[in-house]
C-alpha cells in the first residue's frame, strides 16, 4: 500500500494489483480493476466499470470511465476496457459505452495518446495508434492498427479510420480513411499514401509498391470504387507477397459505411 499515496481515495471493492501506483488526490470508483504495473498520476478520476491492464502509464487530470455524453444513457452498467502498455496524457477523457451499441469502449495496447484526447462511447481504438493533442473521437469511431491522428482533428461518429493510415493537423474527418492512405484538410482529401510510416514499419518495396498501386487505382483512373475494389483484387495475382495488404484494403473497402474520403 505504500504505491498509493494517503490523499487518494480508492473504494474499498476496486481491484488494484499490489504494484499499481496512485497519485495524490486521485480517485477510483468501485468497479474499477487495475492491473500490474500500472501507474495513475495526480488528480486523476477511475469509475464506472473500467477495467485497465498492465504496464499503463495514465498522467495527472485524466477522467476514464466516465458517463457517455449520450442523452439515451440511464446509467445502464456499460464499460471501458483499456489493454496494456499504453501512455495516456493529460486531461484525456475515455467515455463508457452505451447499452444500444453493445456497451463497450475498446483501447488496445500499446497507444501514445496525448494531451486532451476525448474517446467517445464505443469507440474501438485498436494497438499501436499515435493520437496527438487535441485528438476528438465521435461515438462509435474505429481506429485501426499503426493508425497516426495529428493535432486538432474531430473524427465524426460513425466513422472508420484504416490500418496504417496517417491524419493530418487539423482535420475534419467525416467519411471512411482507407489504410495505409494519407488525409488531411477540411473538407478532407486524399494526399498519397503514407510512405514513411510503412518503411517505419517493414514494408518492403514489393508491399509499398503494391499500396501505391492501390492508390492509384482507387483515386488516380477515375474508376468507380466497384471497378476499383475488383481491380485491387486481381492484385493479389501480381504480388502474392503482398496479397495479406491487399486483402486488408478490399475487406475494408467492403464494409465502408460512410463513403471512403476521396
Amino acid at each position: 500500500m505504500t504505491l498509493i499515496h494517503p490523499t487518494a481515495l480508492i473504494d474499498r471493492q476496486a481491484e488494484l494489483d499490489s504494484t499499481v501506483s496512485v497519485g495524490p488526490y486521485s480517485i477510483i470508483g468501485a468497479h474499477v480493476k487495475i492491473g500490474a504495473r500500472s501507474t495513475v498520476g495526480a488528480h486523476c478520476v477511475i469509475e464506472g466499470h473500467t477495467t485497465i491492464g498492465c504496464d499503463n502509464q495514465i498522467f495527472q487530470f485524466n477522467s476514464l470511465g466516465t458517463a457517455p455524453q449520450d442523452k439515451k444513457y440511464a446509467g445502464e452498467p456499460t464499460e471501458l476496457v483499456i489493454g496494456d502498455h499504453n501512455t495516456i496524457r493529460e486531461f484525456c477523457t475515455f467515455s463508457l459505452g452505451v447499452p444500444a451499441a453493445g456497451g463497450i469502449t475498446r483501447v488496445g495496447h500499446h497507444n501514445w495518446i496525448m494531451a486532451y484526447t476525448h474517446i467517445a462511447h464505443d469507440c474501438q481504438v485498436d494497438d499501436h495508434t499515435t493520437l496527438a493533442n487535441n485528438t476528438t473521437l465521435g461515438g462509435h469511431v474505429h481506429l485501426a492498427d499503426w493508425v497516426t491522428v495529428g493535432g486538432l482533428v474531430g473524427i465524426h461518429q460513425f466513422v472508420k479510420v484504416g490500418a496504417h493510415a496517417m491524419v493530418g493537423f487539423g482535420s475534419a474527418v467525416s467519411q471512411d480513411v482507407p489504410p495505409y492512405m494519407m488525409v488531411d484538410g477540411n473538407p478532407l482529401a486524399v494526399r498519397g499514401v503514407n510512405s514513411v510510416g510503412l518503411r517505419r514499419r517493414d514494408f518492403n518495396a514489393t508491399r509499398l509498391g503494391a499500396v501505391k498501386q492501390m492508390h492509384k487505382l482507387l483515386y488516380r483512373q477515375g474508376r468507380t470504387l466497384e471497378d476499383a475494389r475488383a481491380a485491387i483484387a486481381a492484385l493479389a495475382i501480381e504480388s502474392p507477397d503482398a496479397a495479406g495488404d491487399i486483402a486488408l484494403m478490399n475487406e475494408f473497402l467492403a464494409n465502408a459505411t460512410r463513403g471512403i474520403a476521396r
